[in-house]
């Protein structure tokens, strides 16, 4: 069937076919799919006016007792925001910038922790960097109890111990 010649309504094969779309008709149909472009276009302006409108007219009305500030987002940028709110507000800001603020106290606590400085001079309580306390540990070694006194420190609790057991184990035998 593929092999079969099917017949022509142009015998001579010169001109066009006939029974294709006119160009007439496409452009009808842009034509047509520009005016409903425009009629979605409107209806969708018509209507987020219309919710617009009804929303404003349902929120409750402004706090008679709220400060205008001035402050308008869409036009300063964050840092005039923050100065202005700084000078307005009342102190003491809990926080504004939970970032810098953190990274602020790290700062604080990394130069505490490496610096020298008294804890308590009444008593000779110092406090040394923390790698310089490293290196003392290194060169010296952790402080060791003797064990003739760790042996004198454990006697007592040694003593009342076994006083204990052995009379618990005189009560079996009397049995």
């Amino acid at each position: 069937m593929s092999e079969e010649k099917v017949a022509t309504p142009n015998p001579g094969g010169e001109g066009f076919e006939k029974e294709d779309l006119s160009p007439l008709g496409v452009m009808y149909f842009m034509a047509g799919l520009a005016v409903v472009c425009v009629l979605v276009y409107f209806i969708l302006v018509g209507m987020y006016r219309f919710l617009d409108a009804q929303d404003r007219a349902r929120q409750a009305p402004l706090n008679p007792m709220a400060v205008k500030t001035g402050i308008d987002p869409a036009t300063m940028s964050y840092k005039e925001i923050r100065d202005k709110a700084e000078q307005d507000f009342p102190k003491p800001v809990l926080e504004h910038n939970e970032r810098s603020q953190f990274t602020g106290e790290v700062a604080k606590q990394d130069e505490v922790l490496g610096s020298y400085d008294w804890v308590d001079q009444k008593n000779g309580v110092v406090r040394i960097p923390i790698d310089r306390a490293i290196d003392i540990v290194a060169e010296h070694g952790l402080p060791v109890i003797p064990a003739g006194e760790a042996a004198k420190a454990s006697a007592p609790a040694q003593a009342t111990a076994p006083a204990a057991t052995a009379g618990g184990k005189s009560g079996k035998k009397a049995r």
